[in-house]
């Protein structure tokens, strides 16, 4: 079995409950998503199927684009409408449309972020929103990521809307965190969307009601887009098949097909393509 599902995640449930109806309506246990959407948030979740799974860090390394509502003048530990108030602004006086735009202007480009406390990052080996939630103190590395656009999408305060396209790893609610900062009232995000991964649409997903027995599952190459392709001969295929080296210039990963079929993810190195992951044995 290999394939991939995209799934319109709904508020609610979370990553690996998503995970648990696909095993059940597919019969595998190997599935797995690639980038988490909290519970809060809804929106497109890729989810890869059998050998598939295997391909999961070539998805995730993708830019996501969200759209995202800040509630200005009011923090929470979380960042986001789940958490705990940690402060309340007194807002005299809310920003301009002028203000807001010109703050989200100064946020893009590569840029070091600060995760939340709440996130799935390991400290130590635990993740730590658990050490967050028995109240132990986290202090996590700042992450470097790039903003490649963010725009304001609406203003009715004490909420605004913006669009965001970023690199992986990049925390939508820091962004608003810090937005809300930059504005001088704070802020926490009361609704996150994740629209696209690369060029794969939440308009291409199908809602998670529909995961049933039966789904039927996508070619994994549709989720790999980003990704140069190039056709093996008989020859090569048998080659890439042992994991060995076949020709090939260019640079990064390279999808390698055998009569049309993703057979393996190859890293170009010095005009050679050596196999990184196989989806197919001899």
């Amino acid at each position: 079995m290999l394939g991939a599902l995209l799934i319109d995640k709904p508020e609610g449930p979370t990553s690996h409950d998503v995970v648990r109806r696909v095993r059940k309506a597919v019969g595998t246990k190997s599935v797995g998503h690639t980038g988490t959407l909290d519970p809060f948030a809804s929106g497109l979740l890729v989810v890869l199927v059998g050998r598939a799974t295997r391909l999961a860090r070539f998805v995730e390394q993708q830019d996501k684009t969200y759209r995202a509502t800040l509630r200005l003048g009011i923090e929470t530990d979380t960042e986001d409408r789940t958490g705990t108030v940690t402060r309340t602004h007194d807002v005299s006086s809310w920003p301009t449309r002028e203000q807001v735009t010109r703050a989200l202007d100064a946020m893009q480009g590569e840029q070091w972020q600060q995760p939340p406390a709440y996130s799935a990052r390991k400290v130590d080996g635990e993740r730590s929103y658990r050490l967050a939630r028995r109240g132990e103190a986290v202090a996590l590395a700042p992450s470097r990521i790039n903003v490649r656009e963010i725009a304001l999408l609406g203003l009715e305060p004490p909420f605004l809307e913006f669009r965001v396209t970023a690199s992986a790893g990049t925390y939508v609610r820091s962004l608003g965190r810090d937005l809300g900062i930059a504005l001088g009232t704070g802020g926490h995000l009361v609704a996150l969307r994740r629209e696209a991964i690369g060029s794969i649409r939440v308009e291409d997903a199908i809602p998670l009601g529909a995961v049933e027995p039966g789904v039927p599952l996508a070619d994994p190459l549709s989720v790999l887009g980003h990704l140069p392709v190039r056709e093996l001969d008989a020859d090569e295929a048998a080659a890439v098949r042992h994991g060995r080296t076949v020709e090939g210039g260019g640079a990064g990963d390279v999808a390698l097909l055998d009569r049309g079929v993703l057979l393996a993810i190859a890293r170009s190195e010095d005009g050679r393509l050596q196999p990184s992951v196989v989806l197919a044995g001899a």
